[in-house]
């Protein structure tokens, strides 16, 4: 059990829509990435002019041309979180960070963006992927309460877009950039709980989703896609069965992979469209930051007696389930 006390989020300003996909000269039309993935833009931290005439091919010129380090943007979504839990900067006492794409090797991520909002606390990174949210926070709810400090933060900064090559279409429609951040405790309660965990990997296909180092993403599409509706709709119905509560009261956010394979686990668990709270078909894919973004995105939403199933599946190949109660 672990108790949320603010939640933050950040998309950086530049859009990438499918027409200007569709002007790369891809093979990509408008119509063929909305039937396909169900996303109509994405956002990302680079120059469009950048990907407009060097597609990304040199991924050490993203990331001297992005404007928002993984620090800058993870530090945003964080001044929103703590803001929402009504926290200062010296009232957190420890920043655990994660990214599927992350500035440095070395150090942790977890120490710049601490650095970042004049935090002087102990920081370490928990990276699982897109699947890191779940992951940090079930191994933070796994330890002994009095082992830590009263206030975490759990951040996880993505600049995805830095490692897409925009020659490829497979991959070019589907992902953008957003940060998300977390307050959470194992021992200061709040109206706002995590419940539920559970976690687990399949690492002989670790090879399904890889980004090599200075190289740009890749992924068996097929297998992946599969993987992830698989996983989704079976830690769906876990949680289903473990709270049976009303309907309207049951909300489902996943990750954000793309919009046709969240309608499919939808279908088969019997979610209607209001209850499936998604931001995919604007955002794209923003690897771990998607599910907390959305959460941190209907913030205003959450309402006493909602019960919010989170499913979060990665690289690795790895997944993630836990319930967000909302207290009576």
């Amino acid at each position: 059990m672990l108790y949320l006390h603010g939640l933050g989020h950040f998309h950086p300003e530049n859009v990438i829509t499918n027409r200007f996909l569709e002007e790369l000269d891809i093979g990509s039309s408008e119509e063929w990435i909305l039937e396909r993935v169900g996303i109509r833009t994405r956002r990302t931290s680079l120059p469009l002019d950048y990907i407009k005439t060097t597609k990304n091919q040199d991924t050490r010129e993203a990331f001297e041309a992005c404007l928002y380090t993984n620090a800058q943007s993870g530090g945003i979504a964080a001044r929103l979180a703590m803001e929402r839990a009504s926290l200062k900067p010296e009232d957190v006492g420890m920043v655990v960070s994660g990214s599927s794409a992350p500035d440095y090797v070395t150090p942790a991520e977890a120490a710049t963006v601490a650095a970042e909002l004049g935090m002087d606390v102990p920081c370490f990174d928990l990276n699982s992927a897109c699947s890191s949210f779940g992951m940090q926070l079930k191994f933070l709810s796994d330890m002994k309460p009095e082992t830590l400090p009263p206030y975490i933060l759990v951040v996880n900064p993505e600049n995805f877009t830095r490692t897409i090559d925009y020659s490829d279409r497979r991959a070019a429609p589907l992902f953008g950039d957003g940060s998300s951040a977390a307050v959470v405790s194992a021992s200061v309660p709040s109206k706002m709980v995590f419940e539920a965990f559970f976690s687990d990997s399949n690492p002989l296909s670790w090879d399904k989703v890889r980004i090599p180092r200075l190289g740009h993403f890749e992924q068996n599409g097929s297998a992946v896609q599969g993987f992830a509706i698989r996983k989704t709709t079976e830690s769906l119905r876990k949680l289903q069965e473990a709270f049976p509560v009303n309907s309207g009261r049951f909300k489902f956010v996943g990750h954000q992979a793309n919009f046709g394979m969240l309608k499919t686990v939808c279908e088969r668990c019997g979610i209607s469209e209001k209850d499936h709270w998604h931001n995919v078909v604007d955002y794209g894919n923003t690897g771990c930051s998607s599910a907390p973004c959305v959460l941190s995105q209907n913030w205003d939403r959450l309402r006493p007696g909602d019960h919010i199933a989170l499913i979060m599946v990665g690289s690795g190949l790895t997944w993630v389930r836990t319930m967000l109660k909302i207290l009576e």
